[in-house]
């Protein structure tokens, strides 16, 4: 079941004032929780973006690599190096 979290934000100057230009009727969104909820799901969609781009660049260089270059792992070698990498 998704869980709802009500936030408090404050905001003032040219900051609000851009807010209140997006919302009500001359604004893209009817209210400020919905344009709040559209920034994060763009958000949320950008570092989607940006970590698969960066999982299809490390693909791209492992598959261009010669075949020489690779060597076989175990299932357990894979987890200890990943676990490795995490620590740094």
């Amino acid at each position: 079941m998704a869980r709802t979290t009500t936030m408090t934000v404050r905001i003032n100057g040219p900051l609000s004032d851009f807010v209140a230009a997006n919302v009500g009727e001359d604004g893209e969104y009817e209210n400020v929780s919905e344009y709040i909820r559209d920034l994060i799901r763009r958000d949320k969609a950008r570092v989607e973006a940006h970590a698969f781009a960066h999982l299809q660049a490390e693909l791209s260089q492992a598959f261009a690599a010669p075949d020489d270059s690779y060597h076989a792992l175990t299932a357990a070698e894979v987890i200890a190096r990943h676990q490795t990498e995490q620590e740094k």
